[in-house]
């Protein structure tokens, strides 16, 4: 897990170096082992490395391999590595270095751009074909690693991050209108391509992009399961408990891949519990596994150690235990923000940053159980969905999970950020509308998982653990789990409440009690019930002078919502002062006037 930037110029100009080894340097905290740059021409790369696999210096970056013509970086880590590593060696390849990077570069150079058909992993890279000028960009088939563009006539910047793109300067930072609709429809949550600046654009997750030197590009979708009903396991709970178990344990098993120790978040709901099993299942021993809290704060609790504990006792674990006080909330909810690619609202992003900050003082890897909630459809939402008929399923969805309805939205913003038409209906509509999902549950799975997940819980994961050089590692979003589960019948899903596999599993490997308890969140009170330290942060920021002058939102819908903070919440319980205020905090703690 490292960060990568690089630059592509395409006026016959060469490579802007500077402006590269800024970006390099505003990615240091999610590569604080190791820095480098390269430059031939009309490209520059960039890169900051978290040792993880092959801890020697034959595994720096940007990696060049002269023989084949190619360098390349790399963010993120392939499980598969030493398998592939085999197979190219029978193909005639020899290797300098132990890493996984080193096995991305020669499955280019084997297989171009349907290398990324091979590697089983989270990634993001980029390749440079030193005779052709050709740079190829690819990112994972589930969004795990980030990579941000800027493109125009001139020149094609990326990075692991949004904040390092402006960090090299030339990016224009208006807001883009319906970016800012979906963010206000969808919890925060900005879908590939867009972000919520005009200028700066996502790799789709499960895409490759192949740059020619004259700036033109084609992107290639490489993978999407079709959520059909294909599997041979038919109907049958007891066959698809199996299987799920199969995949799962190989899904762990996989990510316990590093040179360096491995943890676990242990939150004591089923999904990390699960993952700390199917481990001592397969005998590892003194796992580190890692549980947080928060003071109460208006009689909502915050923290659920007594089940986090139950499970680090049942399986020996090495467990760690952080009760953070109430009082570090306000400085640690500005590094959080400042830690953001882009403007997330859920609460818990403060949560995982302080817990990074901890966790990251005694390993550099950790599983998590994210993703399997939307992967087995846990949410409470799914059946209202899943109740409508097929081609009933966008506007189930809109009920069910918007925010907001679009007038109540274009009610909230100032006239110029208006987009007419109910931009983020429509993109359900279309993404709904493609070919496969048999059901309006596998449609709204098929969205959920491959369109908004990977920009939330995804992004939100990576960007507050990557802030303190700690690599997370996402089980549930095995892609071949992914491909089991969208097979799975909706009804096998749907049971007991959501997740009905992924519960008859644990019930074969946890105590009952765990796995039929309520679902948990990460619980942070303090920012959930608008405490006067937070309030009076909000307060500042949304009365600030940029904050006026940008004006992006109605200024006497600011003033309501001040007037009652916790009063104005969406549909589904979300405080929607908070959800105004995290875009004009973040805009604000990234620079953007």
């Amino acid at each position: 897990m490292c960060g990568l930037s690089g630059e592509v110029r395409f006026d016959g100009g060469r490579a802007d170096l500077a402006a590269v080894e800024r970006m390099t340097d505003a990615l240091e905290p999610r590569g604080p082992d190791g820095r480098g740059a390269w430059s031939q021409g009309a490209v520059a790369l960039g890169h900051r490395r978290l040792k993880i696999i092959d801890l020697s210096e034959r595994g720096a970056q940007p990696m060049t391999d002269a023989q084949l013509g190619l360098t390349a970086v790399f963010n993120g880590c392939i499980y598969n590595h030493r398998e592939l590593r085999g197979r190219l060696e029978g193909l005639g390849h020899r290797f300098f270095s132990a890493s996984d990077t080193e096995v991305v570069v020669k499955a280019y150079a084997e297989w171009g751009a349907q290398c990324v058909d091979f590697l089983v992993g989270m990634f993001a890279f980029a390749v440079v074909e030193h005779h052709t000028g050709r740079v190829v960009l690819g990112r994972d088939r589930l969004g795990i690693k980030p990579l941000y563009v800027a493109h125009d006539n001139d020149r094609l910047r990326f990075a692991s991050s949004l904040p390092a793109l402006l960090a090299g300067g030339g990016v224009d930072t208006s807001l883009d209108p319906v970016a800012v609709h979906h963010y206000l429809s969808w919890h925060g949550t900005v879908p590939a391509p867009r972000t919520v600046l005009a200028g700066v654009r996502k790799i789709p997750p499960a895409t490759v992009r192949v740059v020619e030197r004259d700036g033109t590009y084609r992107d290639h979708c490489y993978w999407q399961p079709s959520y059909t009903r294909h599997s041979e396991l038919g109907e049958d709970p007891a066959l698809w408990q199996e299987a799920v178990h199969d995949a799962l344990r190989t899904a762990v098993r996989r990510r316990m891949v590093a040179d360096v120790p491995v943890g676990v978040l242990l939150s004591g709901g089923l999904d990390s519990s699960l993952i700390v099993a199917l481990l001592a299942e397969e005998g590892q021993e003194d796992l580190a596994t890692f549980a947080m809290g928060f003071e109460a704060e208006n009689g909502e609790e915050g923290d659920e150690f007594v089940y986090s504990d139950r499970v680090a006792r049942l399986f020996s674990t090495d467990h760690h235990q952080f009760m953070i006080p109430s009082d570090r909330l306000p400085s640690a909810l500005e590094a959080a923000i400042g830690a953001m690619s882009e403007p997330m609202i859920s609460h818990d992003a403060v949560a995982f940053h302080m817990l990074s900050e901890q966790v990251s003082k005694e390993v550099k890897v950790v599983l998590c159980g994210q993703g399997a909630d939307e992967v087995f459809a846990g949410y409470h939402w799914y059946p209202e969905i899943a109740s409508a008929a097929r081609q009933d399923a966008d506007q189930a969805y809109a009920s069910a999970y918007f925010d907001r309805t679009h007038a109540d939205l274009t009610a909230m913003l100032h006239p110029d950020l208006g987009t007419g038409s109910d931009a983020s209906r429509d993109f359900v509509r279309d993404h709904m509308a493609a070919p496969g999902a048999e059901s309006a549950l596998d449609a709204t799975l098929r969205l959920d998982v491959h369109a908004l997940m990977p920009d939330d819980p995804v992004k939100r994961v990576d960007n507050m653990t990557m802030a303190w050089g700690l690599e997370a590692r996402v089980p549930f979003l095995d892609h071949e789990l992914v491909e089991l589960a969208a097979a799975c019948p909706p009804e096998l899903k749907l049971a007991q409440g959501g997740k009905a596999v992924l519960k008859d599993l644990g019930r074969t490997l946890l105590p009952r009690d765990i796995v039929d308890r309520p679902k948990g969140y990460f619980p942070v009170p303090a920012v959930r019930n608008m405490a006067p330290p937070v309030l009076a942060r909000v307060r500042e920021a949304l009365t600030a002078p940029e904050a006026r002058r940008r004006g992006v939102f109605d200024q006497s819908v600011v003033r309501e919502l001040l007037a009652e903070p916790n009063r104005h919440r969406s549909k589904r319980g979300a405080n929607t002062l908070w959800q105004v205020a995290s875009l004009e905090i973040w805009l604000q703690a990234h620079g953007i006037h």
